[in-house]
């Protein structure tokens, strides 16, 4: 059923393709092929900021943009590029009175280029005096009313373009994700790493606890992985004689979406050979607090009404000691599977696929402890059965060297003490594999190029992954990982009867 908006929108477009016809005939082209612009408007603003009230000048400048208001019978326009705003004024005395006149078939949302002069109002508002303009772009479809704002936000997901049109917000927290990883390529880059790209298509999925997408090479006549992880293939590169890598790139996992996840995401990792988790977390603390400084000016910054500081140091706590901070009990002192579980049932966490004591106290963490974790806090020592591709730890038995940082309650970034020994490799991803064959659809599987690449030597190594879009969401104050992805996973959305054949019945004539 078509509604009442719908009706209206289709009016209004119907509307605009009139006017789009009516330029054609008086042979003026609506999609013209380029426009040379002289300045963007912030660099007016910055230009003639001493210029005063009533003040006019004989500048010539070109400026162009987006039509988003005007006024007056289009005496006052309201020009928009992605730097900002200039006010257009429109007058017989400066501009050919039939050019005046057809900016009639102009409408809120077309682009056009401008030519004219520099003055300011006497209310005090920068302007450009305009002695001739084009237009180069006629807009088919209106724009939902800039007051009110684009509110519905299943829309604004679906049709990110018309959102980031509207809410200047939206723009705003793409530039600073932009600027987020050219501050984290910089720090990186600094330290002599380098950005090798790896594999998006993989014959085994490995390098996390994930379940993969699964394609198929016609030509090949096999299955491939969308990669769940960049792990695997640049510490291959360590292997290969590389000591300090990375990879800013883009990974696939086939779960659920939430306001934390996403089907697809960005993910830093990084290698470093030589180094230890010690040396990771100093590390990490460095790049985390000079990003923040990068983005917003400083490191201390608002999270959903919290205040969030990334200067270092930040906290350090032992998994086990978390959890008898949270809870009371000592976790650490039960070495009885059974025993755990009873823990787990008294502490009222649901258990599901846990089949060691290892997997239970670190269901106990997520279920009890996360939540608690505001401030930036290294939460280290997990255990052996939870992490697969980690060095043992070298005091604690049954633990490995591994740290996941925690902001808000939620995982930033996890980082080990690589495991190095192929032999221990091997069987731990044995293992792995064990529990994918018992139903266990995230586990790993075993990967035997990398345990073979490894028999040729891999030194003492530290490495780490850190999710980007995460990281955004804390330095722009984003509530959904949705609000950082520039085009975010949503079902298709289906057009109506009446919209699909108007929509066909368009694409026929064009």
């Amino acid at each position: 059923m078509v509604t009442t908006m719908e009706k209206e929108d289709s009016r209004l477009k119907q509307e605009r393709l009139r006017k789009l016809s009516e330029l054609k005939e008086l042979g003026i082209h609506p999609y013209p092929y380029r426009f040379e612009r002289s300045h963007k408007a912030s660099e007016l603003h910055d230009k003639y900021k001493d210029l005063a009230n009533e003040e006019e000048t004989e500048d010539v400048v070109r400026v162009c943009g987006k039509v988003m208001n005007e006024r007056n019978t289009w005496m006052f326009v309201d020009l928009y590029d992605d730097s900002g705003k200039i006010q257009l004024f429109c007058h017989k005395q400066s501009l050919d009175p039939e050019k005046l006149k057809r900016m009639k078939l102009l409408d809120k949302g077309d682009y056009i280029g401008v030519t004219g002069t520099i003055r300011r109002t006497k209310a005090g508002e920068l302007s450009v005096r305009v002695t001739d303009y084009e237009v180069l772009c006629k807009t088919l479809l209106p724009l939902p009313d800039s007051w009110e704002g684009f509110t519905d936000v299943e829309a604004r997901y679906r049709q990110r373009y018309v959102d980031m049109i509207i809410n200047s917000s939206v723009r705003d927290t793409l530039r600073k994700r932009s600027i987020t990883i050219r501050a984290i390529r910089k720090f990186l880059d600094d330290r002599d790493f380098l950005e090798i790209e790896t594999p998006v298509l993989q014959v085994e999925a490995g390098g996390a606890d994930a379940r993969p997408f699964i394609t198929h090479h016609n030509t090949l006549h096999m299955d491939l992985y969308l990669r769940i992880a960049t792990e695997l293939h640049l510490k291959r590169l360590i292997v290969g004689g590389f000591e300090r890598v990375y990879e800013i790139g883009r990974i696939f996992r086939n779960e659920g979406i939430s306001p934390r996840h996403n089907p697809e995401f960005t993910m830093l990792e990084m290698y470093c050979a030589y180094g230890d988790y010690n040396d990771l977390m100093k590390f990490t603390e460095e790049m985390l607090s000079e990003t923040a400084r990068s983005v917003c000016g400083t490191e201390d910054v608002e999270y959903q009404g919290e205040k969030i500081s990334f200067a270092p140091p930040f906290a350090k706590i032992r998994m086990v000691d978390a959890i008898k901070k949270v809870t009371g009990v000592d976790v650490e002192a039960i070495t009885d599977f059974d025993a755990m579980k009873k823990v787990a049932a008294e502490l009222k966490v649901p258990l599901e696929k846990e089949r060691s004591r290892g997997e239970i106290i670190n269901t106990i963490f997520e279920e009890k402890v996360e939540s608690t974790l505001i401030q930036p806090t290294f939460i280290i020592d997990y255990p052996v059965e939870i992490s697969p591709l980690t060095k043992a730890h070298r005091k604690n038995p049954g633990e490995v060297e591994r740290f996941e940082l925690f902001v808000f309650g939620r995982e930033l970034a996890n980082g080990y003490s690589e495991l190095t020994d192929p032999i221990d490799q091997r069987d731990r991803l044995v293992a792995q594999a064990d529990k994918k064959e018992a139903g266990d659809d995230e586990a790993t599987q075993v990967d035997l190029d990398f345990v073979c690449a490894m028999e040729y030597g891999m030194p003492p190594t530290m490495g780490i992954g850190i999710g980007i879009d995460r990281l955004v969401m804390f330095l722009t104050d984003s509530a959904s990982i949705r609000d950082v992805i520039a085009f975010p996973t949503m079902k298709p959305h289906h057009r109506s009867g009446e919209e699909k054949e108007e929509h066909n019945s368009q694409n026929a004539q064009d």
